[in-house]
């Protein structure tokens, strides 16, 4: 089973948005998450929100339980307020599934 998370955001600053996922790519993968897809995209036709969106992805966890402690652990909560909190403007869930 895995539980996966789809994510909009509207990338500010390319640079510390990277060195955001270099950082924080050891912790994901070390509670077994993962990136399944990453698109740039230059045109949202339709939305559910108001919120500037350039980038969708998604990330995958074996569930919920471990998704919740991976965004709670204190190692990523310093990588996020070092670098994802000032390379976005927006973050918007998409949506959440689960999959065999």
């Amino acid at each position: 089973m895995t539980y996966t998370r789809l994510m909009g955001a509207c990338i500010t600053n390319e640079e510390e948005y990277s060195t955001y996922r270099k950082g924080m790519l050891p912790i994901l993968q070390s509670y077994g998450g993962s990136f399944g897809y990453d698109f740039k995209v230059s045109q949202v036709l339709i939305a559910k929100t108001d919120e500037p969106i350039n980038r969708v992805f998604t990330i995958e966890f074996p569930s919920q339980e471990v998704m919740e402690k991976f965004f709670s652990d204190p190692n990523y909560l310093v990588v996020k307020k070092a670098h994802l909190d000032i390379s976005i403007s927006s973050r918007t869930v998409i949506g959440m599934f689960e999959s065999c």
